[in-house]
């Protein structure tokens, strides 16, 4: 059997599977189940930063409506440490489920903007956490946003983050940047240790009865691993970083691709939740048996060997394959 071990965030991991963000992780039999079937690392589902705010606006108002209403009161404000509020709940359900398995626990905290709400980040690693997947992502609707501005304010986020905690940090990105190497880079000068790439957002559409805008939550499948491939590997050998594949990753073949790339890991949600927690158990025996049918030996024999990391000029390999691409159409169609 190959060696399926492999190394993420400093976390050792027996496989190179792991549960990504989703309701997975909300239920602690499903997490149990999701370790006996193989999953190496599991991710828990992301607090998010209107969460937290929202919460301690509520809690600002009710406290500001008793004193205002019975000057006495004020003697008798309960201690903000111990008083529990939405989050709370969250903290408590990482040291539950660091408590309930051996696997490492990556919590998950999802906001835009510097402020209080980060002290959550040393609340997370308090609970027991291993490391923090740092989920940022914002829609730039406005006309006098620029991309520099956004990319700042994602900067000193993953640097306030940084100092707020000692674990490891995954920055989980979407594809939407001018220039991804650059801004990958700089997030790495700012704290992370880690990219995940990428992160999919749930697209609305139209309901032409109704008109109306419908929520469309649909899962991904395995033409979505093109454009992580792509990145990670492009990036991998030229940023101090480990990369985790997410979105598309649904069977044994994908998971070999990812580490081909260069990723330390594939992260999967939407084949669990399609299939089951026992299918992380047979996408480990289709990466074991074309390992043993192609001849590897280990996961480290298989990192990084259809990355670019031997192309000088990565842009101009992308732009002359993007010419074969096209040069490949018949000329003519029936």
């Amino acid at each position: 059997m190959p060696d399926l071990t492999t190394t993420y965030l400093g976390l050792a991991l027996k496989n190179p599977l792991v549960a990504s963000a989703s309701p997975l992780s909300r239920n602690l039999d499903t997490v149990r189940r999701l370790e006996e079937a193989g999953i190496a690392a599991i991710v828990t589902y992301s607090l998010f930063e209107e969460e937290i705010t929202h919460e301690s606006l509520q809690l600002d108002y009710y406290l500001e409506l008793g004193a205002h209403s019975y000057a006495e009161s004020l003697s008798y404000f309960p201690d903000l440490d111990t008083y529990s509020v939405g989050p709370e709940r969250y903290l408590e359900h990482v040291a539950r489920l660091k408590a309930a398995v051996s696997i490492p626990v990556i919590g998950s905290l999802n906001g835009v903007s510097s402020g209080g709400w980060i002290e959550y980040a040393q609340r997370i690693e308090d609970a027991g956490a291993d490391a923090l997947e740092l989920n940022i992502y914002y829609l730039p609707a406005s006309l006098d946003l620029t991309a520099s501005e956004l990319e700042i304010s994602y900067l000193n986020l993953v640097r306030d983050v940084r100092a707020e905690i000692s674990i490891p940090i995954a920055v989980k990105l979407s594809p939407y940047f001018t220039a991804l190497p650059n801004f990958a880079r700089q997030l790495v000068e700012a704290g992370a240790d880690g990219l995940v790439l990428f992160n999919r957002f749930y697209q609305p559409d139209f309901d032409l009865d109704a008109l109306s805008v419908t929520p469309n939550l649909q899962l991904s499948d395995s033409n979505e691993l093109r454009l992580r491939l792509r990145w990670i590997a492009m990036l991998y050998g030229r940023i101090e970083a480990d990369f985790a594949l997410t979105g598309g990753a649904h069977t044994g073949q994908d998971i070999v691709k990812a580490m081909m790339a260069g990723a330390s890991v594939a992260m999967t949600a939407s084949e669990l939740l399609a299939h089951g927690v026992k299918r992380a158990s047979s996408m480990l025996a289709e990466l074991g048996e074309w390992m043993v049918d192609h001849e590897y030996d280990s996961i480290s024999q298989l990192r990084g060997c259809m990355s670019q990391r031997a192309v000088a000029e990565p842009a101009a390999f992308e732009r002359a394959n993007y010419l074969k691409v096209l040069g490949s159409f018949p000329a003519t169609l029936r």
